[in-house]
């Protein structure tokens, strides 16, 4: 396990209360820290990424819980249905245009909350997400934070193979900055986040 998700979750159910209400869960591909335990009246899962919400799909009828979650693979602009909130989950870096996603978030839902990596943190360094992140965190600030939690945790892995095959994805860049660990073992590498309500 790179991280402890347990650890993410139990920061993201202090900070919000997503009981009893329909969430519109941007980003539900990936792993989920919004635990199944959390009794949310309606949860509809959106994702662009089709082959992670089919094993999203396969998960939830796993857990019995198909009568609430609906799984709308969908990028978020072109999503027109209402909630209490639209919660995203470690993808507002990803999005092209951060404030535009934010925008049209607040038209779907009266809170927003975004759960993601903070600008100079170690982790976003090594995954070459810096200007990403920087821009998502710009378009928060522009867009007004209510209220804010900010959080420390480490990405571990056994081996640098382990390091290597996480950042790979993230390009070149990511893989040469990940040499400096070559053939160490347990690696720790701080991650700086935050949870923010906009």
């Amino acid at each position: 396990m790179a991280t402890d998700y347990h650890q993410l979750t139990e920061n993201l159910c202090r900070f919000y209360d997503f009981s009893g209400k329909t969430v519109l869960f941007v980003g539900a591909g990936g792993r989920q820290l919004l635990d199944a335990s959390i009794k949310t009246r309606k949860l509809i899962a959106i994702d662009q990424d089709v082959e992670a919400l089919r094993e999203l799909k396969t998960n939830v009828a796993a857990k019995g819980m198909q009568d609430c979650v609906d799984i709308v693979g969908s990028r978020l602009e072109e999503v027109a249905l209402r909630g209490d909130v639209v919660y995203f989950e470690f993808c507002l870096h990803e999005m092209d245009d951060p404030q535009k996603a934010l925008t049209h978030a607040r038209t779907l839902a009266p809170d927003i909350v975004v759960f993601d990596h903070l600008p100079g943190s170690d982790w976003v360094f090594h995954a070459a997400e810096e200007d990403k992140v920087r821009r998502s965190a710009e378009a928060m600030e522009r867009f007004g934070v209510r209220r804010r939690e900010t959080f420390c945790t480490e990405q571990r892995f056994r081996y640098y193979a382990e390091l290597l095959a996480k950042v790979a994805g993230q390009g070149m860049i990511a893989s040469h900055r990940a040499q400096r660990f070559a053939g160490a073992t347990n690696i720790a590498i701080p991650m700086s986040y935050e949870l923010a309500l906009v």
